[in-house]
């Protein structure tokens, strides 16, 4: 099980292709310690499931995944992976991706990778080992480059589709389906400077797109009504810092001679976290500070103070996901064009007031 297991690693990170050679049984026994028998059984059994093919007099050689030479039962089955399953706005998400495969005969296999990389390709692996007819991922800290991408062409090249949602890597030529987040927080931003507010503290975790392009917006905010932005007032963290580092940046600012009056969040998580520090503050949200999260999830009005927050298309854009995937998988293009971008829109609640 174990020569498998390294085996069909070695292929779905793409160390050995369809068409490549493996090494020779001799070769195996030696490097893993087996008896030529074991690495004989365990041969055969992967010519059996479709991952290797023997030509006699010339060695093993590695099949090309597609139609009937996929795992069995992998024909219907899509692959899913994000940074988190059961958090946040996560299970709406893949509340609307199980709906729409459900309705066209598709079964789901999910895989989390807790936003590591490293995870990212123990699933990207696992999925091809099952067989999966086309995988949706949301890409880890996509910010921080695609160390994965061989993984990543190996699935294309056993003929897997891949359509990516929320972001996607740059250097990936697949759709996706995501929400216009420097839209998004260009809105937000422009939500308190209509209502009066020219300190504005943006809070942004920038270790993923989403979080770099809502940045971009709340500067582009700033630049559209000819306000300049203090770069005091910019906060940027990464999710091993989201715990501490935004409470004790808000704390610094607050104590300020000149303090914000208003805050755009990176998402309502970090809004809710941030009223706790307001109200140790002794300060009141909205008389004395406005605060905007994004995302409108279930936290929004979750709390004394419902949040004004960007929304987000959760189930419409896990629908939307497993829509085109399914038409990609069915004869349509394999690139669908690009994707969908959904266009955000401002949820105005209890937590922003005009600047008295």
């Amino acid at each position: 099980m174990r020569l498998k297991e390294e085996i069909v690693s070695w292929i779905a990170g793409g160390r050995y292709r369809p068409g490549d050679k493996l090494p020779s049984e001799n070769e195996l026994s030696e490097q893993f310690g087996l008896s030529r028998q074991t690495v004989r059984q365990s041969i055969g059994e992967l010519v059996q499931e479709g991952w290797l093919s023997r030509e006699q007099g010339k060695g093993t050689f590695v099949s090309r995944l597609s139609g009937e030479r996929r795992p069995a039962g992998g024909s219907r089955t899509v692959g899913m992976i994000t940074t988190y399953i059961s958090d946040y706005i996560f299970p709406s998400i893949v509340r609307g991706v199980e709906a729409a495969l459900k309705e066209q005969g598709y079964r789901l296999l999910l895989s989390s990778t807790d936003n590591r990389k490293d995870r990212e390709r123990e699933s990207l692996e696992m999925m091809l080992s099952q067989g999966v007819s086309g995988l949706i991922v949301e890409p880890t800290r996509s910010a921080e480059g695609n160390p994965n991408f061989d993984a990543y062409m190996a699935m294309q090249y056993h003929g897997v589709p891949i359509l990516m949602i929320n972001e996607q890597y740059p250097d990936l030529d697949c759709p996706c389906v995501k929400q216009d987040d420097e839209a998004g927080g260009r809105l937000a931003t422009d939500h308190l400077l209509s209502l009066g507010h020219r300190r504005i503290a943006g809070f942004f975790k920038t270790d993923d797109l989403q979080g770099v392009n809502r940045m971009k917006g709340f500067v582009r905010a700033h630049r559209e009504h000819g306000i300049p932005v203090d770069p005091e007032l910019v906060i940027r963290y990464e999710t091993e810092q989201r715990e501490e580092l935004p409470g004790t940046a808000l704390r610094e600012l607050l104590n300020r001679q000149e303090p914000p009056t208003a805050i755009v969040c990176y998402n309502d998580q970090l809004a809710v976290a941030l009223l706790d520090v307001v109200r140790e503050a002794g300060l009141r949200v909205p008389e004395d500070l406005s605060i905007i999260g994004y995302d409108d999830s279930f936290l929004a009005t979750a709390t004394e103070i419902k949040l004004t927050s960007v929304v987000h298309p959760k189930e419409e854009l896990g629908e939307k996901a497993a829509q085109l995937l399914i038409s990609m998988l069915e004869g349509g293009s394999q690139q669908e064009g690009k994707g969908w971008v959904f266009a955000p829109q401002v949820a105005a609640r209890q937590s922003t007031a005009p600047r008295l």
